[in-house]
């Protein structure tokens, strides 16, 4: 598939002394931020940002930790990629706006909605990671006992990214999470092979695996007071169907959308999320407007 092309500006700011990145498109319109998955970055929205751009104002951020963005050793949490969002969304697009969020990057996105209501106009999550339940928080046995060795934690997870921080292996675990292979390309493996040989990226994914599990989606989702879209791959082998039933459970009155794709349906099926994107922020825009930005404070 061909991205549709549009002008994108390449934006930096320091951020509690590191550097960040994100990428600007679009003139008029709502505003819309997308925030990537694990691993991923702004190369992810491709096929999104510069579609979306034709009649919204359209941000993509690196998250710390990602892409472009500095890789210091930090606890990697939630709250702090919803401090990162919140200067971004508060200093630099000025005005509340739409999240969308690919996995973490859902997370991330519903940890900003919940706790800065007054700059949020909707979030919109694909395949959302994160704990289900109360089971979903607790650790086995096993994993417990593992976790008191000292310096397993710490080999194991350094042994892993070097296995995964190869184009083959990168190809592989795409088309086991991709319904659809045909946009597995050269490009996109690039965009995640080559930030993990960045400085601090293995401690970044070290500390991913060490971070504290964070509040629950349906603790957040059922905090949101914003509109919420669900769109879900239906082939995802690790955010599955069932994970995305039981949210919406919890919260019946979110807009539910199933696609025929996998872990990733923005880079898979732009032709299904873009339209769907379109419309229900036409919808939550309207739906949502508090009648003007708010006072804008440093975070």
């Amino acid at each position: 598939m061909t991205a549709t092309r549009v002008d994108i500006h390449h934006q930096h700011r320091i951020w509690q002394g590191w550097r960040t990145h994100w990428v600007q498109a679009g003139s008029t319109g709502p505003a819309i931020l997308l925030i990537h998955g694990f691993g991923a970055s702004t190369a992810h929205w491709r096929y999104n940002l510069p579609d979306l751009a034709r009649d919204h104002r359209v941000w993509a951020v690196d998250l710390l930790g990602f892409g472009r963005s500095e890789k210091p050793p930090v606890l990697y949490t939630g709250e702090l990629w919803r401090e990162q969002l919140r200067d971004l969304v508060t200093l630099v697009i000025g005005e509340p706006v739409v999240l969308v969020g690919n996995s973490l990057g859902g997370y991330a996105a519903l940890c900003f909605g919940v706790d800065c209501p007054q700059w949020t106009q909707g979030v919109a999550l694909l395949n959302c990671a994160g704990p289900v339940g109360e089971d979903s928080v607790r650790p086995n046995p096993l994993q417990q006992l593992l976790f008191q060795i000292p310096g397993v934690v710490e080999l194991a997870s350094a042994g892993l990214f070097l296995y995964m921080r190869n184009p083959q292996v990168i190809r592989r675990i795409l088309q086991q999470v991709y319904k659809d292979p045909t946009n597995i390309d050269d490009e996109l493996i690039q965009s995640i092979y080559e930030p993990a040989w960045d400085k601090g990226a293995l401690g970044v994914f070290r500390a991913v695996f060490k971070s504290p599990p964070g509040r629950r989606l349906d603790q957040l989702m059922q905090a949101l007071t914003s509109p919420l879209l669900l769109m879900w791959g239906t082939a995802d082998p690790w955010m599955t169907v069932a994970r995305a039933q039981k949210c919406n459970a919890l919260v019946p009155h979110a807009q539910v959308e199933w696609l025929e794709a996998g872990h990733c349906p923005h880079d898979e099926r732009p032709d299904l999320v873009n339209p769907l994107l379109r419309r229900w922020v036409q919808t939550a825009v309207k739906s949502h407007s508090n009648g003007g930005s708010p006072s804008i404070e440093p975070s």
